[in-house]
């Protein structure tokens, strides 16, 4: 009978197959060194099915409580993950039913960290958010961001009557909210499509401090 193994062994796993040689026989899973090894990632490596299958084992090792958390790579690290990830793997993550709702939800998390209190003092505005090719109704994932009196509060409904409401793919926001496509290039395209107030939408990326990825 195989052994079974614990999810140590499947982290032990992963660095040996995945991450450069420098790093792959180190015995750190936390924190700051996940942040490492997502550094030292040769994502040419992957097809599509195995970056979403890397990803879906970090998320996991997460529920496991085997300490290692998905959610605790820094903001700079998923920057620079999405900057050097393929169309096509993206759109792999962007499509799995694990990693898809985890991203979306980990995006509008860190949105609130990154808001700008001196430009939201005076703001109040509700947005509306649509991500195609979704579960829900009328085949859109559904989420609602509100910014008032400098808070910003993000969920999936809110039951807000919104100022203006942006459909978008998962794909594109991702890259949107990483720094690694503008807002508004993506409309211009007819990749992010507006209803109700534009003005809104305009504004809303000025009110948040974007990260960009590395030169």
């Amino acid at each position: 009978m195989p052994k079974k193994r614990t999810p140590k062994a499947w982290f032990h796993r992963i660095r040996q197959r995945y991450f450069a040689p420098r790093l792959a026989d180190e015995a750190t899973t936390t924190g700051d060194e996940l942040d490492t090894l997502a550094q030292a990632l040769d994502l040419s490596r992957l097809t599509p099915e195995q970056f979403t299958q890397l990803l879906n084992t970090l998320h996991m090792l997460g529920e496991a409580g085997a300490g290692v958390h998905l959610n605790t790579l820094s903001t700079d690290s998923l920057v620079r993950l999405v900057s050097r990830a393929s169309k096509e793997q993206l759109r792999a993550l962007s499509e799995d039913e694990i990693l898809r709702p985890f991203f979306l939800d980990e995006i509008f998390r860190r949105m609130s960290k990154q808001l700008i209190q001196e430009k939201v003092r005076d703001v109040s505005i509700v947005v509306s958010w649509r991500f195609t090719n979704g579960d829900g109704e009328d085949g859109y994932d559904r989420y609602q961001t509100v910014i008032e009196d400098g808070d910003f509060s993000a969920a999936k409904d809110l039951d807000r009557i919104p100022d203006t409401t942006v459909t978008v793919s998962v794909y594109d926001f991702i890259l949107m909210a990483t720094g690694n496509a503008a807002f508004a290039s993506m409309f211009v395209t007819g990749k992010v499509k507006i209803k109700g107030d534009y003005s809104v939408a305009a504004m809303l990326t000025s009110y948040f401090d974007i990260p960009k990825p590395a030169a």
